[in-house]
């Protein structure tokens, strides 16, 4: 298996995998609205998506956008989408992702990287703990739509 950056010849692999992240979180399943989104966002450069790949086939990804740190005048990554196959699943795949998007972290000079999961998915939480990331829960939000 191999992780690499993602880009616009890949839409055909990603738009499944990315359908199936969204199905997960209870959204009905719409494959080519999952490539357009994420055709614009990979053609504007306001996304980096890393794929895994094992014998020739994505088995899964992990979606990060920019955001800026005011406080540390700093660029910051918010680590948005993580989703591996589930047949690819416990084999490290979701590890290897977030080591990726932690190395071009890294290299972008970003200060620190956000993720958010949902609170009964522990599994996620297993893995993003085991991985060193750390549960901070001090934040509001507010749904705008």
């Amino acid at each position: 298996m191999i992780v690499r950056r993602a880009n616009l010849d890949d839409l055909d692999q990603l738009a499944p995998l990315f359908d199936g992240y969204r199905q997960f979180y209870q959204q009905a399943s719409d494959i080519e609205s999952a490539r357009v989104f994420l055709h614009e966002r990979l053609s504007k450069n306001e996304s980096v998506v890393f794929m895994a790949v094992d014998n020739e086939q994505a088995v899964g990804f992990t979606q990060l956008y920019p955001i800026f740190s005011s406080v540390s005048l700093k660029k910051a990554w918010l680590l948005n989408d993580l989703f591996v196959n589930e047949l690819a699943r416990k084999k490290g795949v979701a590890l290897s992702l977030l080591r990726a998007a932690e190395a071009h972290g890294g290299e972008t000079g970003a200060r620190w990287m956000l993720l958010e999961t949902a609170h009964d998915n522990t599994r996620a939480q297993a893995l993003y703990k085991k991985a060193g990331w750390e549960r901070e829960s001090a934040f509001y939000y507010r749904l705008l739509l």
